[in-house]
């Protein structure tokens, strides 16, 4: 299965439509029942991550011998209960796998964890997640997915897994974030609902991190109603190291020749008409030999909607695909 097999209906060759159905209450639903149909096991963990805690879920099949574990990332302001995360899980599932679906600091269910707030950078984490996931659930073959940036996190997953000693086997990644600087110039030049939709969940993350948090997030009610790159810069400032605005994006993009020297053999899934990141990157980008990019003409921002019941073309790729990669290195 590649990027060629993917042909929507033409009421769904809108990038805005796949967008913004994508991420409905509707295809939300949807996920919901699609893996609820399977009955499978879901066992929540709180995993000690080094300097944090986070929290992901772990799905199988009862009684299914499994091909291996396949750790799935979701993007920014999203959870492992996005609509995305449960169908991609449930296609996994079918194909034999289990899953492991990790939420990121200050995602889900999860700001009390945690006093610090979540940014992008916060790969360590991420990193040492993936090795306590292994610890928990060992001798499995090994792989990793991920959306938007929750691609971009896949990506640099792969990228430190040798030096980290996990055993990844192949990463997946569905319109991820390769430079952010660039991504969010698109968000303020573009269609305002993204950069509305973007701003109304993270400001509301940031006002339950104060509530919990008081003595340490002290901000008021004006750094809230700060717009997307002013607030990010906020951010930077009294949350980072970073200093500025642009050493914070240059600390996770992932564009260029950075992932050439990539190690795990990994396969990016981008659409040509993403309204959120600019595909002109891709075709820039200098790729190791064992990674495999395909743009789709259609598919708008991680939706890849098929039909009007809200099937995803994204999550059937992620299974496939990984379920070729893996037997072949098996």
């Amino acid at each position: 299965m590649n990027a060629s097999d993917y042909r929507p209906p033409r009421w769904l060759r809108n990038a805005h439509v796949q967008s913004v159905l994508g991420s409905s209450p509707l295809r939300r639903r949807h996920g919901e029942r699609s893996l609820a149909r399977l009955n499978a096991v879901s066992t929540l963990h709180t995993i000690d991550a080094g300097e944090a805690r986070l929290q992901g879920v772990h799905t199988a099949l009862p009684g299914e011998a499994s091909r291996g574990l396949v750790m799935l990332l979701h993007g920014w302001e999203g959870s492992v209960d996005s609509s995305y995360m449960r169908l991609t899980a449930a296609e996994l599932l079918r194909e034999g796998f289990e899953v492991f679906r990790l939420n990121f600091r200050d995602h889900g269910n999860t700001h009390h964890l945690n006093e610090g707030l979540f940014h992008s950078n916060r790969i360590d984490e991420v990193v040492r997640a993936a090795a306590e996931v292994v610890r928990l659930y060992p001798g499995r073959p090994l792989a990793v997915a991920g959306y938007s940036l929750g691609g971009n996190f896949a990506l640099r997953l792969a990228l430190r897994a040798p030096a980290a000693g996990l055993p990844l086997s192949h990463a997946a990644a569905v319109c991820p974030v390769l430079d952010p600087a660039r991504t969010m110039d698109s968000m303020e030049q573009g269609l305002p609902v993204y950069l509305w939709y973007f701003e109304r969940k993270w400001r509301g993350s940031l006002a339950r991190k104060r509530a919990l948090f008081p003595q340490t997030h002290a901000f008021d009610d004006q750094v809230l109603g700060l717009r997307m790159r002013p607030l990010t810069q906020w951010m930077v400032e009294r949350h980072t190291d970073f200093g500025t605005l642009e050493r914070y994006f240059d600390g996770y993009s992932i564009a260029g020749d950075r992932l050439a020297g990539l190690q795990v053999p990994a396969s990016i899934l981008m659409a040509a008409d993403d309204p959120v990141i600019p595909v002109d990157g891709f075709h820039a980008l200098q790729l190791a030999p064992d990674t495999e990019l395909e743009i789709s003409p259609w598919g708008g921002h991680c939706g890849f909607l098929q039909s009007a019941k809200l099937d995803g073309f994204a999550e059937r790729w992620i299974a496939r695909r990984l379920s070729e990669k893996l037997a072949r290195a098996s």
